[in-house]
């Protein structure tokens, strides 16, 4: 049976990752091969991306557009753009630095390498400054 976007058969190999099961494993438990766990595994985890990818959009819709984070900016001087952006429209940002940091790389993880970013980030914020957004 399927609830939202994962197959109950994506959901029970994530399960059983999650309890650190390897995937040959799980493939002699659930009676396939180890290549089949393995992109039933590779379609779990893509169909978790587009759902954070359409969270993050629906999520922008209601927030105001606060900078571009560019490519080749260093993570430290970014964190110093996103706070003054936010002043600037008079909303005080809720993370202290590490926390904007962690966020902003969790919600893009393909979009740093080290302290740096790879990618243009359209950064977004809500009127009461209780939350960030990045598309």
């Amino acid at each position: 049976m399927k609830q939202g976007l994962l197959t109950g058969r994506q959901r029970e190999v994530l399960r059983y990752r999650k309890q650190g099961l390897t995937q040959q494993q799980i493939a002699d438990i659930i009676c396939t091969s180890k290549a089949n766990v393995c992109t039933i595994e590779k379609a779990a985890y893509e169909n978790i991306e587009k759902a954070k990818e359409t969270l993050e959009f629906l999520y922008t819709l209601d927030a105001t557009r606060l900078c571009t984070i560019k490519t080749g900016t260093d993570l430290f001087d970014v964190v110093g753009e996103i706070y003054t952006e936010a002043e600037k429209l008079r909303i005080k940002v809720c993370y202290d630095s590490i926390n904007l940091i962690n966020r902003l790389k969790e919600a893009n993880p393909g979009k740093f390498k080290g302290r740096f970013v790879r990618e243009d980030v359209e950064v977004y914020i809500n009127d009461d400054g209780g939350e960030l957004y990045f598309g």
